[in-house]
């Protein structure tokens, strides 16, 4: 049996204050970062961010779209959407 896994919508804020899963954006979450995002430092702080909130490891986590655009892609490995999205109504 395969392993459960969903992908998420986000809307990122590169160069905020503070990081953080503000709430919903439409279909997907609202996240705030504070790197900026040259070099890719958004996408990762991004990554690690929700691996934290969901409790997974940040190999579970792949950016399949959106790598130089707000609106972003994620698949997580292990977690399936019900689970992904009571966790991150949680961590608010």
């Amino acid at each position: 049996m395969a392993a459960p896994s969903t992908r998420l919508r986000l809307r990122v804020s590169p160069g905020a204050r503070s990081s953080a899963i503000v709430g919903r954006h439409g279909e997907g979450w609202k996240v705030r970062v504070t790197a900026s995002p040259e070099g890719g430092k958004a996408n990762d702080a991004v990554l690690q961010l929700l691996a934290e909130r969901l409790d997974l490891p940040g190999k579970s986590l792949t950016l399949v779209s959106g790598a130089s655009s707000r609106d972003k892609i994620v698949e997580l490995q292990g977690i399936d959407t019900v689970e992904a999205e009571r966790r991150l109504a949680r961590s608010r």
